[in-house]
């Protein structure tokens, strides 16, 4: 009668249910290892994406205001255009030599050089030279081309880069002497130098 009574009462205990879908001891919510990622991670997912995309679109729309900056200027794909600036002639110290400057500017889209002057003038050769100062020693040395940058500026002076004119015609000061520069790409500028006073 005893052991009828307790094999009734084990048939009757009840079995574990499976967690709740808020079961406070496991912290679960119903979502298994195979249910959907938390919102958090999505959003962040989401902003990581969004900057990878948008990271190219920026780089892109700076460099097309910069294209459609130059070519609304109007120098974009356009020859170069050399300018005079200033044209001088120093009066010779001595018969047999003396330097002329030019200064210009290229107002173009394109680059260009400066690669011989002329004069139709009684004078003998007329040469591009640079002066190089070498261990307190300076000395000159010819050069076959000065380049003139697209929207830049090529500047001579008698410590630099100038132009040697060798026996020049007899000048005073105030006059001008004509010239011819020949360039690399633009036609030839006749230009007409002033004379003046050695370092000026």
């Amino acid at each position: 009668m005893n052991e009828k009574s307790v094999s009734q009462a084990t048939d009757a205990v009840p079995e574990p249910s499976a967690p709740s879908a808020a079961d406070p001891t496991t912290g679960a919510t119903g979502a298994g290892a195979g249910g959907p990622a938390p919102r958090k991670s999505r959003l962040a997912l989401n902003k990581g994406a969004l900057t990878a995309v948008l990271a190219p679109v920026i780089a892109c729309a700076v460099t097309l205001g910069a294209l459609t900056a130059w070519t609304a200027s109007g120098a974009a794909g356009s020859p170069a255009e050399p300018t005079l600036v200033d044209a001088r002639i120093m009066l010779p110290s001595n018969p047999e030599a003396t330097a002329a400057l030019f200064n210009l500017t290229n107002e173009g889209g394109a680059d260009d050089a400066l690669v011989r002057v002329s004069t139709p003038t009684k004078a003998g050769r007329v040469m591009l030279s640079r002066n190089v100062h070498e261990n307190g020693v300076g000395t000159m040395q010819m050069v076959s081309a000065a380049s003139l940058p697209a929207g830049g500026k090529l500047e001579m002076s008698a410590t630099g880069l100038d132009v040697m004119v060798e026996n020049p015609p007899p000048m005073r000061l105030g006059e001008r002497v004509p010239f011819v520069l020949h360039f690399r790409d633009s036609e030839p500028m006749r230009v007409n130098a002033l004379v003046v006073r050695p370092g000026s």
